[in-house]
């Protein structure tokens, strides 16, 4: 694309419509869809222990609560970019929303656990959730860096269309 300030209308058009009207490629549309199967997969399994496991302790049926609700929410975030247009990258915001919550409840959880049992596996886990935190907040900066980057050259496009109205 080119970033002049030189536009011609057809070409300002045609960038216009090529930036607002995409939606995920087909490889992102597979990942989604194979994203959608296996959160909805772990869903219905963690789902299923817990209905079928009546005697399990409070603390393991909350842990599995919070699983459902979490194949849940990715599987309502993959319907939602499947069918949402235009994106603008506002797919990878949700993802690296989402994506830093559940790591940041993760680490909180293990770090816990690790606290009350002093137990390594707890620290090991725990700090397996610090690194995935970091990468899930390194991953939602980068994307609300390239969001704000598309809008802008979609308001510029913009501005610059209505010169030629």
């Amino acid at each position: 694309m080119s970033t002049s300030t030189d536009y011609r209308p057809n070409d300002l058009h045609r960038q216009l419509m090529e930036l607002t009207e995409r939606s995920l490629s087909p490889t992102g549309r597979y990942a989604h869809v194979l994203l959608m199967v296996f959160a909805a997969g772990m869903g219905v399994l963690v789902a299923a222990l817990l209905i079928t496991e009546p005697a399990l302790l409070l603390r393991t049926q909350t842990a599995f609560g919070v699983l459902v609700a979490i194949a849940a929410c990715w599987v309502g975030y993959s319907a939602w970019a499947l069918f949402r247009r235009p994106l603008m990258h506002a797919h990878r915001v949700v993802a690296g929303t989402l994506a830093t919550t559940f790591s940041g409840l993760f680490a909180a959880a293990t770090l816990t656990a690790a606290v009350m049992t002093e137990s390594n596996a707890a620290w090991l886990a725990g700090g397996l959730g610090l690194v995935m935190l970091a990468i899930a907040v390194a991953l939602l900066l980068r994307a609300h860096r390239q969001r704000r980057a598309l809008l802008s050259r979609r308001d510029e496009l913009e501005r610059a269309a209505g010169r030629f109205r």
